[in-house]
């Protein structure tokens, strides 16, 4: 080893040594993003959250008691929001920002500006360099709101429509699914991000009577979140939440404590239907035989479904 390459080089100024580390969870505030159908509730679900205040964009909580910043009209001004939270005494415990696709505009005005063009697509001689730049002013918002949740201990919720959108399968024909009503660059580094992507629906269930030739979706009228992701639609969470939960804050925090997923029977189940649709010999075997190692630990087969889940859909 050269000495321009030795290890020295690289050891920090103060010799700290690597047992300096540490161990075990790290208890943070969530950073939720939930996003679904239009009026299903998604306002109300934040609403629910421990001492909320809105940056609203939309008019979605109208109705709704709840602290609320005046409506930005530029993008600084969302920052400045942030960052007088961030800055002054106060008592809030979640920041809830509703809704992105509302605030997405004001990140490609402010973008345009930057840029002195009259339109994303012409930023930076075009050929998508604008919704770059759009994904790196999203990240900086990303960073403003880690800063709050690092130095006030807050919440943080982001609410989102959705829309359907054809999703390009790379092993069989393409579909359609729910999808975060973002560009796709910004909504995929957003959900990087979060620590929970819900999405919100009207439960339903298909019914087919004897005279039927094909299945009709039949709603509940309830109201759920899906917390993993499905060929139908995208989510995840990194807390083993349960596959689905009522739209209500104190039942989704209650399970984010108790970290406790599905019955491994049934995640058995759900993993042994996703594995049925599986050509590859040699993944169909490393599952089954992670199934077999973990046993009955629900966590570890909660962890599996979804990473089967996300390899199957073709998810990188």
């Amino acid at each position: 080893m050269t000495a321009s390459h030795s290890l020295s080089a690289v050891r920090p100024a103060n010799n700290m040594p690597l047992t300096a580390g540490s161990k075990g969870r790290i208890a943070k505030p969530p950073r939720v993003v939930l996003y679904g159908v239009e009026k299903i509730g998604k306002s109300s679900f934040a609403a629910g959250a421990p001492s909320p205040r809105f940056i609203c964009s939309e008019d979605g909580t109208s109705e709704l008691d709840v602290e609320r910043f005046r409506e930005p009209r530029y993008w600084e001004e969302v920052r400045y929001c942030i960052d007088t939270l961030c800055r002054d005494p106060h008592d809030y415990k979640t920041v809830v920002l509703d809704t992105l696709d509302w605030l997405e505009p004001l990140c490609w005005r402010e973008v345009c500006r930057a840029g002195s063009v009259p339109a994303l697509e012409d930023y930076g001689g075009g050929y998508g360099k604008g919704y770059d730049a759009a994904r790196d002013v999203w990240r900086a918002l990303l960073d403003d709101l880690d800063e709050l949740r690092d130095k006030r201990g807050m919440a943080v919720v982001l609410l989102a429509h959705s829309w359907i959108k054809s999703f390009k399968n790379p092993e069989g024909d393409d579909y359609d699914r729910y999808e975060m009503k973002l560009h796709q660059k910004s909504s995929k580094l957003i959900m990087e991000w979060a620590d929970c992507v819900l999405f919100a629906t009207y439960e339903t269930f298909t019914k087919k009577g004897k005279s039927d030739k094909k299945a009709k979706g039949v709603a509940s009228g309830a109201r759920v979140i899906h917390t993993q992701r499905t060929a139908a639609w995208d989510a995840g969470n990194r807390y083993d939440l349960p596959e689905t939960l009522p739209l209500d804050w104190d039942a989704f925090a209650e399970a984010m404590k108790a970290r406790a997923p599905e019955e491994p029977a049934k995640l058995k189940d759900r993993i042994g239907q996703m594995l049925d649709g599986v050509k590859d010999k040699d993944l169909h075997a490393r599952v089954t035989a992670a199934v077999a190692k973990v046993g009955d630990d629900a966590a570890q087969l909660a962890r599996i479904a979804n990473k089967l889940a996300a390899t199957v859909e073709g998810k990188d």
